[in-house]
């Protein structure tokens, strides 16, 4: 054999041998790129999704958070409206997001504890297609009417809505946020308790709807009580009573509908929580549901929630999870025996 077929030999085994170092550098480094991928979220904006139109409490909620959570992460988290079908159309699309952390939801007690025992057909499953972040907050809803209106009709309490209602079935409209919201059916709940009939129109959202009771084109509403605040506080909105099961520390002198119309066991809250689509990795869940419970607990973020009628929570995963199926089999009983069903 010639050195120089010797030589050449040397160099190919050497070629192939490093070749072989780096192919498996490579495996190993292309092993590792979920891992940092993960470690490095976020680097990019993420998208917080609203399934109601904006100005209504879920949205409140959420750019109360958002610029929070962008100190905290160094990045936007930017608020998407998509509303529509009682905030199904928003939850069906983070839903179906990828599990990367960059899409949330802004989820309530509608989307994810009433929706799927109204709802003949649902293009998500609540439970398992979302991992459970944290509850934002809770709120009571309030019975409003049109100031103008209830005054017109010598309505002055809830008691003198009930005679007005039962006297006059159908002739009072009650306008809600959409199918399935708590809004919605709080006011199914009060219909069933006390044998009236109104007309439900609902709207694709609080804030359009609440423009319609204030301009008089609808009678009453169920409406969370930070959207409605406002309105009752300029006289525009007449609040007959909370719909908690204890007076709110804002409107101290409104009673709750127990008290007010002595109906027993009547309570229709409100709950506000982020989600994430399910399989997203609970590191980036934990993270951010530290950095919501640190911005809930600030002076200036608590404050503000409370003066509008929210109780900040803040609370974990788990806590979470457990609050979602509990308030699931609640309201399956409640759309029961209120017989509301929606196609």
């Amino acid at each position: 054999m010639s050195l120089q077929s010797t030589s050449r030999r040397t160099l190919i085994g050497s070629m192939t041998r490093t070749l072989g170092v780096i192919s498996v550098t490579t495996f190993s480094a292309l092993l590792a790129l979920p891992s940092f991928a993960q470690s490095t979220w976020p680097n990019r904006p993420v998208k917080i999704i609203v399934p109601f139109a904006a100005g209504g409490t879920t949205d409140i909620l959420a750019r109360a958070i958002a610029p929070e959570l962008a100190k905290a992460f160094g990045q936007p988290f930017v608020i998407d409206n998509r509303g529509g079908a009682g905030g199904n159309l928003g939850s069906d699309m983070v839903a179906k997001s990828p599990a990367d952390g960059y899409t949330l939801l802004m989820g309530t007690v509608g989307t994810h504890g009433i929706n799927q025992s109204l709802y003949a057909k649902m293009q998500f499953d609540p439970i398992k297609d979302f991992a459970p972040i944290t509850l934002v907050a809770g709120v009571p809803n309030v019975m409003v009417m049109n100031a103008e209106k209830a005054r017109t009709l010598g309505i002055n309490s809830v008691p003198d809505f009930i005679k007005y209602a039962k006297a006059n079935p159908g002739k009072l409209n009650m306008a809600s946020s959409g199918n399935g919201t708590s809004i919605h059916m709080a006011g199914e709940l009060f219909k069933s308790m006390t044998g009236t009939y109104m007309v439900h129109f609902p709207y694709r959202g609080s804030s359009p709807a609440l423009l319609d009771l204030v301009a008089g084109n609808t009678d009453v509403m169920f409406d969370n009580l930070p959207s409605s605040l406002q309105h009752i506080k300029s006289g525009r909105l007449k609040a007959f009573a909370v719909t908690s099961s204890q007076r709110s520390a804002v409107l101290p002198d409104v009673p709750t509908v127990e008290e007010a119309a002595k109906l027993k066991g009547f309570e229709a809250s409100s709950w506000f929580g982020l989600l994430a689509p399910a399989g997203t990795p609970p590191d980036i869940v934990n993270r951010i549901q530290q950095e919501v419970a640190k911005s809930l607990n600030t002076p200036a973020i608590k404050e503000k929630l409370l003066l509008q009628g929210a109780i900040p929570s803040g609370n974990t995963p788990q806590e979470f999870a457990k609050l979602i199926a509990a308030e699931t089999t609640k309201w399956a009983k409640v759309v029961k025996d209120s017989g509301a069903k929606v196609d």
